[in-house]
């Protein structure tokens, strides 16, 4: 149940790996395929310590210091737990 459980994660958070796929692959706008060609093969690359950090963080509590004002720093951190594609996606 376990393996099911992290395979579902993984394939939830598969969808901006699509999405960046699709980008660098068409050919109908070459703007777009040149900025999401590097997208997507760091993505790749990284899928698996992607996968990782944010495996590793399901289930535990975080403090964001309120319930109806919490702390922006907090919930920024909270909500965007892997640096690894958080330096992937801004860099886009």
């Amino acid at each position: 149940k376990a393996k099911k459980a992290k395979q579902s994660r993984r394939q939830t958070g598969r969808h901006g790996f699509v999405w960046a796929e699709a980008l660098a692959n068409q050919d109908s706008d070459a703007e777009l395929k040149e900025r999401f060609a590097p997208v997507f093969k760091a993505l790749s690359d990284n899928e698996e310590k992607i996968n990782e950090e944010l495996i590793s963080v399901q289930g535990s509590p975080v403090e964001i210091n309120g319930y109806y004002k919490p702390e922006k720093a907090l919930v920024d951190t909270a909500m965007r737990p892997s640096s690894t594609l958080n330096e992937i996606i801004s860099a886009v």
